[in-house]
């Protein structure tokens, strides 16, 4: 899982703006939406993307096999 400064690197690789103040969870939303993705970081619980760069952070690790 990427640090917050990989993640405003992230974000700045995808021409966000003012992302400074975003909490964790709000970048990551903001990165899954400019890249195209739902933003479902931390909101549903049977996710099925099984490759997200996210999901270790985001489901528990019961809930990732």
């Amino acid at each position: 899982m990427p640090n917050i400064k990989q993640l405003r690197e992230m974000a700045k690789g995808l021409k966000l703006k003012n992302t400074g103040k975003l909490r964790k969870d709000e970048l990551i939303h903001a990165i899954q939406l400019a890249e195209g993705h739902v933003d479902c970081f931390g909101k549903i619980p049977d996710c099925g993307q099984m490759d997200c760069l996210f999901r270790p952070d985001c489901l528990p690790e019961n809930m990732q096999a």
